[in-house]
């Protein structure tokens, strides 16, 4: 079937509609990663966005249950130069285009992926929408694009939370097991389950609680750390979360990535603002400044912390040596620290590993009873 990818700048894009074969509407950005397409469709952070593929070919392993990172894909389409018809991997136990039909998610395939990126980074992100060739007139899908919801003034970590709290089992969630040395609270704005495993993998007990779990309840558990997720869209809206970081700081050792990061960086009196085109992939370089070391991350954000509006108990601790963004920031004042990339990589590289280690650092440093 003929499809029709429209965006709000007028741009008009033909293929083949595979998958749902229905219309979509979201924000269309691009990912650089040559592998992981099973993580990126089941990352939440995705959510309310069109994910285009750069790399050409993509499916060609298929789906399995292990790398899944959240309980759905959240993606709102996917636009792809070749989908795979097969999947060759012993792991696999169903095709892409099969789990993708499944879950009801439409894919563009065909397309000009270059021509789509380079128009992304020299206008920047916009909204978009895929539909059947015969749905509406082009021009008619110009206007619903230009119509179509931008990242801006959206909480989409309220849509994406888990809405009751439950504790992270290490067994049937396929984390290391051992006896439990740090109780943690981790803020679900939309949580990877990479993340929980690396988490429970060095001995953390972990709760799982909404977005807008109330600071009060955190304090009353008596926990060793709070942790602050990756998460999708603006985090200026997220005001519960920002009020109820603001109650903790101080309280308890807090780390957050992603969202989390810029989360906590509002709480701490900084602000935040959109990048043109976002950062999607997982080969971006960034500067761990205490060392001058650099790391390849993996990378999923629209947002960013404005650097010159972080007040001076902030310090940066990463920088991305693409475009020269905040990547990670810590307080002076208590114990606190994030990053803006993803260190439980899936996919991605694992150099930022060691940052979990220093989460279960300073929660021993704080005095855990259990360390």
């Amino acid at each position: 079937m003929e499809g029709i990818l429209a965006l709000a700048n007028g741009r008009i894009f033909r293929g083949e509609l595979r998958g749902a074969r229905t219309r979509s509407s979201g924000e269309v950005i691009f990912n650089t990663a040559m592998t992981g397409y099973q993580e990126i469709l089941t990352d939440p952070s995705y959510a309310g966005q069109i994910v285009t593929m750069t790399y050409p070919h993509i499916g060609n392993y298929g789906i399995n249950p292990e790398d899944m990172e959240s309980r759905q894909p959240f993606i709102n389409g996917l636009i792809v130069k070749e989908l795979s018809p097969v999947a060759s991997n012993w792991r696999a136990n169903e095709s892409l285009e099969d789990y993708l039909t499944r879950n009801r998610i439409t894919v563009l395939e065909g397309i000009d992926t270059r021509a789509l990126v380079v128009a992304l980074r020299e206008q920047g992100t916009v909204p978009g929408v895929i539909a059947p060739a015969d749905a509406l007139g082009e021009g008619e899908l110009k206007k619903e694009a230009a119509n179509a919801a931008t990242m801006e003034g959206r909480n989409l970590a309220s849509t994406v939370s888990v809405r009751e709290p439950y504790l992270w089992n290490e067994q049937e969630n396929g984390a290391a097991g051992g006896q439990s040395r740090f109780r943690v609270i981790a803020y679900d704005f939309g949580i990877k389950y990479s993340i929980l495993r690396q988490l429970a993998g060095r001995g953390m007990e972990v709760r799982v609680v909404p977005f807008d779990y109330p600071a009060e309840s955190v304090l009353e558990s008596g926990v060793d750390g709070v942790f602050l997720s990756n998460g999708p869209g603006d985090p200026e809206p997220v005001t519960e979360a920002i009020g109820n970081i603001k109650k903790l700081l101080g309280k308890v050792p807090i780390f957050g990535i992603c969202l989390g990061h810029q989360i906590l960086g509002l709480a701490l009196g900084g602000s935040s603002y959109k990048l043109k085109f976002g950062h999607h992939g997982a080969n971006h370089p960034v500067t761990r400044l205490k060392t001058g070391q650099v790391e390849i991350t993996s990378q999923n954000h629209g947002f960013a912390l404005r650097e010159e509006a972080l007040p001076s108990a902030v310090a940066v601790t990463h920088r991305s040596l693409n475009d020269r963004t905040v990547e990670g920031i810590e307080s002076l004042n208590y114990p606190a620290f994030s990053v803006q990339y993803h260190p439980e990589a899936s996919p991605g590289p694992h150099d930022s590993h060691y940052l979990f280690d220093q989460f279960a650092e300073m929660m021993r440093d704080n005095g855990s009873s259990r360390a």
